[in-house]
């Protein structure tokens, strides 16, 4: 009896250890992500102790109405109105707040608002992108892009 106690206690201290891997390794949201509609790559790094996004591909690079390179026209500040889309950063201040989780503020080019944000980790190819107006929320599932 004590041996199988024994045996079963190796078998789940090894089974235990085994998900603290995977789920460390799933908290990890640095990477290239993929939108939910697909349309655009970004790419998540460390920036000191959090993390920072910034876009790295488009499916439309070109803006039809120009015939040039897509920029951030949306923006309410006419000075950054001329910036590239690709290497626009999208997260500012995103901090820890939980296990595989971050909380701070994403810029939306598509409308040219920042807003509140929080940021987790939903499996080790998932990430739950969430921003906020006032009480209203509204987010997306990224995927992780295959290299």
């Amino acid at each position: 009896m004590r041996l199988r106690f024994g045996l079963m206690a190796a078998i789940l201290t090894m089974l235990t250890s085994s998900c603290g891997v995977l789920a460390q390794e799933s908290g990890d949201p640095t990477g290239t992500w993929l939108t939910q509609a697909g349309d655009a790559k970004v790419k998540v790094s460390r920036c000191g102790s959090g993390i920072c996004g910034v876009v790295t591909w488009l499916r439309d690079p070109i803006d039809p109405n120009t015939g040039k390179a897509a920029v951030d026209d949306k923006n309410p500040n006419p000075a950054l109105q001329r910036r590239p889309m690709i290497g626009l950063p999208l997260f500012s201040h995103m901090q820890p707040s939980g296990v595989s989780r971050w909380a701070g503020r994403i810029y939306n080019a598509d409308d040219g608002g920042t807003y509140d944000s929080d940021i987790a980790m939903t499996g080790p190819n998932s990430l739950r992108v969430n921003g906020c107006v006032g009480g209203l929320c509204g987010g997306e599932n990224w995927t992780r892009a295959k290299r």
